[in-house]
């Protein structure tokens, strides 16, 4: 891997992580960096445009999938756009390896909220509160109030983790 493909890698993986802090916050994923992390994957397969195909078939078969999925009310428009946008630049076994760790990281995810039905309910955090603190009152005040999971995190790490797989 060239010094130009290290580095795309590591501002993909700022931007997942950017992904994952903002969903945590906002509970929205960004249109615009989904298009960038598409033209990362676009761009890093370019130099094999049968790779670039299958990655492009496998993206829109996993489009139609969760498309089916969103419409169910099963997962979120940002998650699918997210996933969608990841697959672009992965190969068949590497979208595979997404879909693995990302189902991985959602199920610590959900565990993670299932116990948070026990904690007790914080009051609303002081100013100068450290930020686990303060994640940590919004995250059980929004459990409370039935918000959905910041399933962006989950994918986050399930990119990054197929980004740091396939070597620098």
């Amino acid at each position: 891997m060239g010094w130009v493909s290290y580095i795309a890698s590591i501002l993909e993986i700022l931007l997942l992580l950017y992904v994952a802090m903002l969903d945590v916050a906002t509970r929205l994923i960004r249109n615009d960096v989904c298009l960038v992390l598409a033209l990362f994957g676009i761009a890093g397969q370019l130099a094999s445009p049968v790779q670039l195909a299958q990655s492009l078939i496998a993206a829109t078969i996993l489009f139609v999938l969760l498309l089916a999925l969103y419409r169910r009310g099963g997962i979120g428009g940002g998650d699918v756009k997210l996933l969608v946008t990841l697959a672009i630049g992965l190969t068949p076994t590497g979208l595979i390896q997404l879909l693995t760790v990302t189902s991985l990281a959602g199920g610590v995810l959900a565990l993670l909220h299932l116990m948070m039905r026990v904690l007790p309910y914080p009051k609303l955090a002081p100013v100068g509160s450290s930020l686990a603190r303060r994640v940590y009152a919004i995250e059980r005040w929004r459990h409370v109030r039935h918000a959905p999971l910041p399933y962006g995190v989950a994918i986050a790490c399930g990119g990054i983790w197929t980004i740091l797989s396939r070597g620098f």
